[in-house]
This record gives C-alpha cells, structure tokens and sequence, in this order.
C-alpha cells in the first residue's frame, strides 16, 4: 500500500539543531590539543558505555593513564551491594539510590593519590567518576555516551557495567543492570559535574571522537529549550515486527527482518544531534531536560516529575507481521512499591495506519473468568498448551485514526496489520507479558513471561461495556474556527496526558498550555511551525515525525507547508493534563 504523505517528501531520520564554534575531531588532533605542554592534570568522566580503551590509546604514550575502574571496589564487593537493586528477577529490579563514591574503594583511591605525587609526565585520568579523582585538574572532560547506543554495544558484548564485568551476559541482564543501576549512578553524577567540565567528548561513533567547549554545549541545549525540536528516531526489529515503515519512512536495514519499533519521543533513549562546524555532535537527548528542565517541561511540570521528561512517542508496527504480547502494566502504587519509579505506564494506541484486518485487543470480555484465564495461562507457559486469547479478551477492529486508551491495569495488545502511534507515559520496559502467541524471539529463545505481576496488576472491572464506553474513540470537537478544527481524543480520566488533534487547512495557532507539547504530523505531507514573534527560525516538519514543543515557547502556529498547502491536513499534540 503506497502512502501519499511520503510520495514527495522524506521522513527526517537525523534532525539537528545548527550552532556556531569550534570543534578538535580525530584523536590525534584531540590529543595534541590536550597534551600542550601546559596541562600536568586532566580528568576525563565518562558514561557507561564508553570505550575507555580507545581513548587509553590516544593518550597512553604522552601521558601517565589511570582508569577509575581500576580503583573501584572489586567485582564481587560491586554485585553485593547492588544485588538488591539488580535483583534474581529477568528483566525487573528496583531503581538504585547508591551513588559514584559507592563504588570507589577509599584505599585504593589513596595509594593512587601516592602514585601521582611528582609525575614525570602529565597525568590523565578517565572513567566513571573521574571527576571526583582529582579537586582540580588543568583540565575536566566529560565524554557522554547516547543510551542507544551503550545498547547496541551491550548486544555486541563489547561493553561491561560498572565495576562488574558482564559483557557475556544476555543482553536483558545487561539492560537491567544498566537501567536500574549504572545509568541512574551515571545520571545522578553527571547532573553534579556535567558543566564543571571545560569540554565534552563524543565518542558515539567508535574511532571519531569529537571535542567541543562546554559552553557551546550549553548554549546548544538552551537553544533546543526554546525552540522547536526533534530527537534522533532508532529502529528496532521484533519478533511480531511489520513492514510499514520501511516503506513509508524509507528505513533501510538489510541486517534486519522486519521494524517493530521506532523510539521517535523518548528522551532517556534517544540522541540529541548539534551540528558544529561541520561536525555532528550527539548527545543523549535527556541532557536538554537535565539541563533545561524549566524551559522545557514548565514549572508545574518539572514541580510534579522533576528532571523527566513524562510523555512518550513510539511506534509499533505489524502491518505484515503479527500480534503484541498480551500484556497489562501497573498501577502508580505497585510500580512505585515494587520498582522504585515515581510514575506509571499508562499507554494509549493511536491508529497511524492499519490494513483492513487491523485490530487492538483491549479489555476483558464480560463473561471472562480471571482466575481461569490465569491457569490457562500458567499451563500454557508452563507446558507450551496453546492459549485462546479472544476467549478471554475483547477484539475490536481498528482503522487509522482510532484512538484506543489505555490506563495502567487494562489487559491489551495491538494485533497485526496495525501501524501504531503510542502515545503515552514515559515509563517503557514495565510491561507484564502474559502470553506471546506460542513463538520466539528473534534470538531463538522465548520471551520473558510475567505472570505473577499480571495477575497482581490486572483491573477485573475493565471489561467490555467500559472499553467502549471510556476507551474508544472518545473523541469530542472542543474548538472550531476559519480552516480548521479541533478535537480531544484522550486520553482518559486516570491517565494525565491530555491529546488533541486538529484537523487544517489553514494556520492554526497554539497555545502552550503551560507544558511541554509532543506533536506528530499525522495526515498530510509537510507542515511548517512558526513563532507568532518570530522568537525561533520556521520549522518544517514532515508526515510521521514527532516534535517537541518546549514550555518556554509559549504560543506558536502550524500551517500547511509545500505539497500540502491548500489541502486538509492533521496534527495529534499531546501534553500534560492539570
């Protein structure tokens, strides 16, 4: 099926914001610089995931080289202190509260202070936690590391965790690790000593290292905190993956079998690009909302999640491919009590596309015994018995534009030939799976199966009559004017998103509702964004891309643009309810 929103125009897969100055590229240039002859002491912080080997190197032959991890506790002292966060479980553990100085060994930290006194030459000091090696350099680096990317290393098996060495694990401990751990270790240190640094360091490209002062850092994010902006989209195939976007977004990747999903809106996992002097710099797209966290999300926003950014964006595509796992998420008291994290994962499913056997499973039909549904379950996981989900479960047809809500608690998934918009909370990996259709992942090997937290979290009342009486289609027109309308489609009441949809052929302007907005352009070719007092240059989006709109931009207009000036187009703009 051709899509003519895409005959003319090309899905953007690497939006950059453009700001002025100088940039060092290449290790040698990076190193010359660096070791000038005037610089005795320099501290080199790094993220997890970042090769310290490379960098070693660069520098190893001008210079005395430490690696921080050398001086952290040992192995075993590291995965006893963090077992309780880490946990036994698959895929779950609980948010960590340790910090950087839990995981450096005091003594060891005093033989280096030994071992530096006097150097013959200069010293260079690089890894997690550098910063806090030395009180005061010559010289503070700080080399980031985008979350994607740490992820494709860990499925490489080229990286390890901090202070423990797991690169032979299975990449879902690697990933729990990671995001109950060492990201949050990473993140509550980073925050600290980020812009104590004069220079950051991107090594996101393995072998093209790039250097930047700081202060142009700076600046690029207080600039993404008051304009437009897009974060850099990843695709990933699934085991149910489909084939839409590689048709419609031009998504070329021969490795991969099909494209399950695309993360077009999630802060803590996407890239940032700025372009410098010719030369791409990628920074972790969360570090606009560490950093600008009033800019961008507003003040009553950032009062009610702190430095996270709450709304999500993501497609799910099946068009070709099969069904989701059935699968249900928790309500704020169990995420909160059993995981650590603050908010839940309320979900909604936006209808991007869909072929004409498209369908959402949603809700418990009304005659539907739980405690049956769950031994039937647990047999079938536990005896490979196959289980009837539509004897149990609500399926509705779905077409494009419908919009399914979900509320955490309401046992869904999206069956296949659906090309899915998700529009949702930030929280993403706490999704019980109870059933996946009898088949394997792309590794040979089936998928984690949470039973026990589904059972604990599933909302028995959720069933058919309140499924489409609260959660289909609730759409109401809520303004009108010259060229264009607008509409509420969710999402509901327990839920704190708030969507809407306009529907225009002329421009229509927006108020910023005192939030961060995430908008896509979800029917028509290209739309162009501008400022009402040309606060920021116009931007032009193009069909299936997300933006974000930051608080600090308190009003702007969208307007058809190109191919689609004179037509009727659509945008869906989502942000958070008060």
């Amino acid at each position: 099926m051709e899509n003519l929103n895409l005959k003319k125009n090309k899905f953007n897969k690497f939006p950059f914001i453009e700001i002025s100055g100088e940039t060092k590229s290449g290790w040698k240039e990076i190193a010359d610089f660096c070791l000038d002859g005037q610089k005795k002491t320099i501290t080199i912080d790094c993220y997890q995931g970042v090769f310290i080997e490379e960098i070693q190197q660069a520098f190893k032959d001008n210079a005395l080289f430490f690696k921080t991890e050398d001086f952290f506790k040992s192995e075993k002292e590291i995965r006893n202190i963090t077992q309780k966060d880490v946990t036994d479980d698959e895929i779950f553990g609980i948010i960590t509260h340790l910090n950087m100085e839990d995981f450096i060994d005091i003594n060891k930290l005093k033989k280096f202070e030994e071992r530096i006194d006097d150097p013959s030459k200069p010293i260079v000091v690089c890894g997690p936690g550098a910063s806090l090696f030395m009180q005061t350099p010559d010289m503070r680096i700080y080399a980031d590391m985008a979350r994607w990317e740490i992820q494709k290393r860990m499925r490489r098996g080229k990286i390890n965790g901090l202070g423990v060495k797991n690169s032979n694990e299975s990449f879902n401990h690697q990933y729990k690790r990671g995001f109950f751990v060492d990201w949050r270790v990473c993140d509550k240190h980073k925050k600290e000593w980020f812009f104590k640094c004069g220079y950051l360091l991107d090594t996101n490209k393995a072998n093209d290292p790039k250097l930047v002062k700081m202060d142009l850092i700076k600046k690029g994010l207080e600039k993404a905190a008051h304009q437009p902006f897009s974060v850099v989209p990843f695709f990933d195939p699934g085991p149910w993956g489909g084939h839409w976007m590689e048709k419609n977004l031009a998504i070329e990747n021969e490795d991969a079998p099909n494209h399950a999903w695309c993360f077009n809106c999630i802060p803590e996992e996407n890239s940032i690009l700025f372009k410098i002097n010719n030369h791409f710099i990628e920074l972790p797209s969360i570090d606009v909302v560490f950093f600008e966290s009033v800019a961008l999300l507003g003040d009553a926003v950032e009062a009610r999640f702190g430095k996270e950014f709450p709304i999500r964006f993501d497609f799910l595509d099946t068009m070709g491919g099969g069904n989701l796992s059935l699968q249900v998420h928790p309500d704020t008291t169990y995420i909160q009590e059993n995981f650590g994290m603050h908010y839940t994962q309320d979900e909604s499913y936006y209808l991007l596309d869909a072929g004409e056997n498209g369908s959402v499973y949603l809700g418990l039909k009304d005659d539907t015994d739980v405690k049956e549904m769950f031994d039937e379950l647990e047999n079938a996981q536990l005896h490979g018995n196959s289980f009837d989900a539509e004897k149990y479960v609500n399926k509705f047809p779905a077409k494009k534009h419908d919009h399914f809500l979900i509320p955490a608690g309401t046992i869904h998934c999206s069956g296949k030939d659906a090309m899915v918009l998700e529009i949702s909370s930030t929280p993403y990996i706490f999704t019980f799976k109870m059933w996946d259709w009898g088949r394997l992942g792309l590794d040979g090997k089936p998928r984690p199966i949470n039973i026990k937290h589904a059972r604990n979290v599933i909302k028995n009342e959720r069933r058919k009559r309140f499924v489409e009486e609260e959660l289909i289609n609730k759409i109401e027109i809520v303004s009108k004017g010259d060229g264009w309308v607008e509409e509420k489609t969710g999402l509901h009441r327990c839920e704190f998103i708030e969507t809407r949809r306009h529907w225009f052929s002329k421009p229509v302007l927006h108020n910023g509702n005192g939030s961060v907005n995430v908008m896509m352009l979800i029917e028509g070719s290209e739309a162009v964004v501008e400022s009402p007092d040309s606060l920021f240059e116009p931007f032009i989006v193009r069909y299936a891309e997300t933006f974000i709109i930051p608080a600090a931009v308190k009003s702007f207009k969208i307007s058809p643009f190109g191919t689609s000036k004179g037509k009727t187009i659509a945008t869906i703009k989502a942000y958070v309810r008060f």
